[in-house]
């Protein structure tokens, strides 16, 4: 847990509840915390004892720890966008998320949009920018419409996301988005229900979690509304059951196609009765009051068991 991104004291709840729900009469646990100026094992009193980076391991005492798995519950860099589970792989250390490569194209938006496209996902219209490129506003405008929403291209817990209602205010939430990362997308609003739908790998087959229906109280489902009480969350949504089965089939399709493993949340907009993706995570939050835990109580699935299915299909 832990991670070098702005979603740093998220992914340390994510990792705690991880680690107060993982059977210890199964597994031997540790907490590894990853930062940018220390790697460390934290013990029950607080304890820190130095990660080593050249193989992965702890000392103790006389002997070296090496570990079985790691359940990688770090939001963004270094564990979301594939990093960290490269230099697992060089070690032959097994791990909780899909391959680095899959995990590098999905942490990336435009990416992963590019990947769906000519597989008929629905998706909003949009425009991608690096920092320093020349533009037009009002090309942008008439290609995404207005109102309209920026965001990094590279980040997740709406970092640096702002919904634009008005041409004046495009440029300021371009710097906003920039100071996130290099990279941003400009979409369209989509005029639909918002939901949430987890899809895992489950006892070895691909499950779609029951979905969640986003009421924001702000103009979108940002920071607050995610984690500062400012939405509701309504499982299972409340849509018809041809959209449920639209979006099942798009949940699916998606996982399937860009050969995903374990733990994944999908976010939709659904217009009419299709759903339309926004984006993928990799490394959903997996607090007690996250979306994707609730999907699994939903489904009658503990943390015990999400979490420990997570290990077992990783070490398969």
């Amino acid at each position: 847990m832990g991670g070098y991104s702005s979603e740093v004291d998220i992914s340390i709840l994510s990792g705690n509840v991880v680690y107060a729900n993982l059977d210890r009469e199964k597994y031997r646990l540790f907490k590894l915390l990853i930062l940018k100026e220390k790697w460390v094992h934290v013990d029950e009193n607080g304890l820190e004892t130095p990660v080593n980076k050249e193989d992965f391991s702890l000392r103790s005492g006389a002997n070296k720890i090496h570990f079985d798995c790691v359940f990688n519950a770090i939001h963004g860099h270094p564990g979301e966008d594939g990093v960290l589970l490269a230099y697992f792989d060089l070690f032959g250390i097994k791990h909780t998320s899909a391959p680095f490569y899959q995990m590098a194209v999905t942490f990336n938006k435009r990416d992963t949009l590019s990947f769906l496209k000519p597989y008929g996902i629905k998706m909003a219209s949009s425009v991608y920018l690096n920092q320093g490129d020349p533009y037009d506003t009002d090309q942008i405008l008439r290609q995404v419409g207005l109102p309209c929403f920026v965001k990094p291209n590279k980040s997740g817990s709406s970092f640096g996301v702002s919904k634009v209602k008005s041409k004046e205010a495009l440029a300021p939430a371009m710097d906003f988005a920039f100071k996130e990362d290099n990279e941003i997308l400009i979409e369209s609003f989509l005029d639909g229900t918002e939901v949430s739908v987890g899809v895992i790998e489950w006892q070895n087959k691909i499950k779609v979690m029951p979905e969640t229906e986003i009421v924001s109280h702000n103009e979108f489902f940002d920071f607050e509304a995610k984690y500062l009480g400012k939405s509701e969350e309504i499982t299972p949504a409340r849509i018809s059951e041809l959209q449920r089965n639209n979006l099942i089939e798009a949940a699916e399709k998606i996982y399937k196609v860009l050969n995903l493993k374990g733990l994944s949340r999908a976010d939709f907009i659904i217009v009419g009765d299709i759903p339309y993706f926004i984006e993928m995570n990799m490394v959903p939050g997996i607090t007690t009051e996250s979306i994707l835990p609730k999907q699994a109580r939903y489904a009658g699935i503990s943390l015990q068991e999400l979490f420990g299915n997570c290990i077992e299909m990783a070490l398969k």
